[in-house]
């Protein structure tokens, strides 16, 4: 097997990605939303000030309107959102600092793969690159000035897909046969309530995978994805507080806000439970002064289950859920992810459609680290 592209540095996958916008941690929560909103980007770095050098920078870590929702939605901030946004970011991160690394732009790709496959989330790569090469292997590696990127699991996956042919004896082998299929998956119920589906959410962002909704006899019916619910608004919180997961699962599909059939039942549960906080909090969003909300008549607003497309033809769109099944290749479930930009596939049984697990980007990488492994003995 030809390794040479191997040989490449890990500037080689920064080209053409936009620069890093960032905050400091001193920043507050209501920063952070006013920055992804007002940027459009997904997520954010987290800069803090090393004590020691006080001019030199440390990645604290990553953030993404679900960090933002998350913590919304914790007991200890469910009565009183909006105080909840003066709250400083360093709240907000990951108690794992090791999601997010560090590495110089001229460390080889193999080197920087390590560095995922040791658990980091998200690296970040200066821009400018220098000096001699030099990777370090902590969570906030130092940054002077300058700029720097992002580089994910899917950054690379793509590039090992680009050189596909080199790999040609286990691309074609089935996710099955390469034990590449969890089974272990973060799942709720669709009648579960949504609150119980945060620590699920936490940790699928953690590990860049999905909550599974599925019914009684384990059937999936949808996902509630982080990369989803990435895209949405602040108002998301209340349905988070008063939804099941199913519903909730139904109206995030609305282009990150909720749809107004659902205000009113959402408004109501928000007054019954008591949430003052929360329900002022989306009518200040969602209403203009002087107009009144929806009535509280839709409060048993109608719940459809987000229907699967049969095997071979699914699309990503925000009503459908990328699957596959056991027997499928490895370059075909490397295809649909990176088409639809998605981490994992859902694994379901090819008789009876049942939720038998999932092929995650992690494991994947694992599958080409161990190929290198056996090439270069």
């Amino acid at each position: 097997m030809a390794v040479s592209f191997l040989s490449h540095e890990v500037s080689d996958l920064c080209i053409g990605k936009p620069a890093l916008k960032s905050l400091p941690l001193s920043a507050t929560a209501g920063d952070a939303l006013l920055a992804l909103k007002k940027g459009g980007d997904t997520c954010l770095g987290v800069w803090a000030t090393d004590r020691f050098s006080p001019e030199r920078n440390l990645i604290a870590g990553k953030l993404c309107v679900v960090d933002i929702l998350c913590f919304l939605c914790g007991d200890e901030n469910l009565d009183s959102p909006a105080d909840a946004l003066k709250k400083p970011v360093s709240n907000l991160l990951q108690k794992d600092a090791g999601l997010v690394r560090r590495v110089e732009s001229d460390s080889s790709v193999l080197e920087a793969l390590d560095v995922i496959l040791d658990g980091a989330q998200n690296l970040v790569v200066p821009i400018r690159s220098g000096g001699r090469r030099k990777l370090h292997h902590h969570s906030a590696g130092g940054g002077g000035g300058g700029e720097f990127c992002w580089l994910t699991q899917e950054d690379f996956v793509r590039y090992f897909f680009n050189s596909i042919a080199h790999f040609a004896p286990i691309a074609a082998h089935s996710v099955s046969s390469l034990r590449l299929v969890r089974s272990d998956v973060l799942a709720i119920q669709y009648d579960d309530a949504a609150l119980n589906a945060l620590p699920l959410i936490r940790r699928a962002l953690a590990d860049q995978t999905s909550v599974a909704v599925i019914t009684d006899d384990g059937k999936l019916v949808g996902e509630i994805s982080p990369s989803i619910l990435a895209a949405s608004d602040e108002t998301v919180a209340a349905a988070f507080a008063t939804l099941s997961a199913g519903d909730l699962m139904d109206h995030i599909d609305h282009c990150g806000s909720l749809p107004e059939t659902a205000m009113g039942a959402v408004m109501a549960r928000l007054k019954k439970k008591g949430l003052k906080g929360m329900l002022e909090l989306l009518e200040a969003k969602l209403y203009p002064p002087f107009s009144s909300p929806s009535s509280s008549s839709d409060e048993e607003s109608s719940r459809r289950p987000r229907r699967l497309r049969s095997a071979g033809s699914y699309a990503r769109g925000s009503e459908d859920v990328i699957v596959c099944h056991p027997e499928s290749s490895l370059a075909a479930v490397m295809v649909q992810a990176l088409a639809r930009r998605v981490n994992y596939v859902w694994v379901l049984d090819e008789e009876d459609y049942g939720l038998v697990g999932i092929v995650t980007f992690a494991d994947v990488l694992k599958v080409f680290r161990d190929q290198l492994k056996q090439t270069l003995l």
